[in-house]
């Protein structure tokens, strides 16, 4: 681990809270700070070690919603409340007693039993809630504190928030030469802000996500992770070494700084290049038509399909979008479902939903993978409970659903997870918690927690300042 003079307390892996507390206890005990960084780093061990389910899961696959899917229309329905609330679709029974999903989920109502329902997702927006902020908030762990009357962000920032996933890149590298990190098919993106929320921010680009910018239902051209033909493997290696002899003439200190900026990724990505194993990851036409087809041959679904291909491979954080296109048509291919909602979902979106996100955990367990995997499905937000509605500013017609943060539905599933249950419960009408409340960063910091990365985690910012991994609390009690 590097230690450079004159930032003190710049760890790779960073600080727990408790850490602060410890040091003025190690300087009583006779100990340098040197010699307590030495032995903390031996240790290197969590407040949460032992607890159930931390450092469960060695991988995670991320299916994030973009648009706000309606929670009545889908995970939570209200069969009793009036028809200005329930909407159009009947509640259906499921293979676990007491647990009842949307018509519009028949696929998955015989896969609840692989997985957790979390029905009392919540949180008061700064502002009103547009899906940038509310993106920000659900990929990082952190409330954005410059939130525009519309609830829009800047673009982009070197001093953001990292995304989760390249945290997770970070902390958690893969064992051999494989992507750490991959999102498909694109960034997120809201009018013409792309990608807010989703890279490394003040971690840095080496800790960017692989992002496909392909639709993995047609071929996946990947140039980017070939040898180029001019470039044969013996004078790729000549050329590394080359490298790491230039590296090797530096002057000690620039060495030190640089090393690990420049030799180790290099050493990566010339591994990544030679193994072959992330073209091999990415290779769809390896699959039998009948799990192709199992998937769906859609954007989602081949998307859900490559992903568990890349986590097997040894990917660390894989984060599969929809819509399939940058800021699609809500009618389309989003789930913003404003001007229209029954429509849009039962004729699109939840079937396609229902048999990808079915296959998935189906596929996933049947192959062990479900066991160290975490699997989560989530937008940013909900939709609004009464029908043609304003709650954020929007115009909506007679059918449609407005953004709803008070109250939604993230599924959860693998690495220990408890399957075929409920955490929390909406009231009668799905407006807000009626029991455990649960923010978006409470999720963030369970996948932290279940990856075996301390949530209390204290990391240093570009401009070298003391923040918290994420601003919420593990949920403990999801963890069987």
């Amino acid at each position: 681990m590097l230690s450079i003079p004159g930032r003190l307390g710049k760890l790779c892996d960073g600080w727990s809270r408790r850490e602060f507390i410890r040091v003025g206890a190690a300087g009583l005990a006779g100990l340098s700070l040197p010699q307590y960084f030495a032995l903390k780093a031996q240790a290197a061990t969590s407040s949460f070690e032992g607890a159930k389910g931390f450092g469960k899961a060695k991988r995670v696959i991320l299916c994030f919603l973009q648009g706000g899917p309606s929670h009545i229309d889908i995970w939570d329905p209200k069969p009793d409340a009036s028809s200005n609330i329930r909407g159009e679709f009947k509640a259906i029974k499921t293979k676990i007693d007491g647990i009842q999903l949307s018509e519009t989920m028949p696929l998955f109502a015989q896969h609840v039993d692989k997985c957790t329902l979390i029905r009392s997702m919540s949180y008061t927006p700064a502002g009103l809630f547009n899906h940038t902020a509310a993106i920000y908030q659900m990929l990082t762990g952190w409330t954005p504190d410059k939130v525009s009357p519309s609830g829009q962000l800047e673009p982009p920032s070197p001093r953001d928030f990292p995304t989760m996933g390249s945290q997770i890149s970070k902390r958690r590298p893969p064992e051999g030469p494989m992507l750490p990190f991959v999102e498909m098919p694109r960034p997120l993106q809201e009018s013409n802000v792309i990608g807010k929320g989703g890279a490394a921010g003040f971690l840095g680009k080496a800790y960017d996500p692989y992002r496909l910018y392909q639709d993995p239902n047609k071929s996946i051209q990947l140039g980017d992770l070939a040898l180029r033909p001019d470039v044969p493997p013996d004078r790729l290696k000549d050329r590394f070494y080359l490298l790491k002899g230039i590296n090797g003439s530096m002057p000690d200190l620039e060495k030190a700084v640089s090393s690990y900026a420049l030799d180790e990724y290099y050493q990566k990505a010339y591994s990544l290049l030679l193994s072959g194993k992330a073209r091999d990851a990415f290779d769809l036409e390896k699959e039998k038509s009948d799990i192709r087809e199992k998937y769906g041959r859609t954007t989602f679904g081949q998307g859900l399909l490559l992903a568990r291909r890349l986590v097997e491979s040894g990917t660390r954080f894989v984060q599969v979008n929809w819509p399939s296109v940058a800021n699609g048509d809500p009618l389309t291919t989003s789930w913003d479902t404003h001007a229209a909602n029954f429509g849009p979902l039962k004729n699109l979106h939840c079937p396609v939903l229902d048999k990808s996100l079915s296959a998935l955990l189906d596929d996933m367990d049947q192959r062990g993978l479900l066991e160290d995997t975490l699997v989560v499905a989530t937008g940013e937000f909900g939709r609004s409970p009464r029908l043609g509605v304003s709650t954020s500013g929007n115009m909506n017609s007679p059918d449609g659903r407005d953004h709803w943060p008070y109250c939604y539905t993230a599924m959860i599933a693998g690495a220990g997870i408890r399957r075929g249950t409920l955490y929390g419960k909406s009231d009668e009408t799905g407006s807000s918690p009626k029991e455990d409340p649960v923010h978006p960063t409470d999720l963030v910091a369970t996948i932290y927690y279940a990856l075996g990365i301390d949530p209390n985690t204290i990391m240093y910012n570009d401009l070298n300042q003391p923040r918290e991994l994420v601003q919420g609390k593990p949920l403990v009690k999801l963890f069987a």
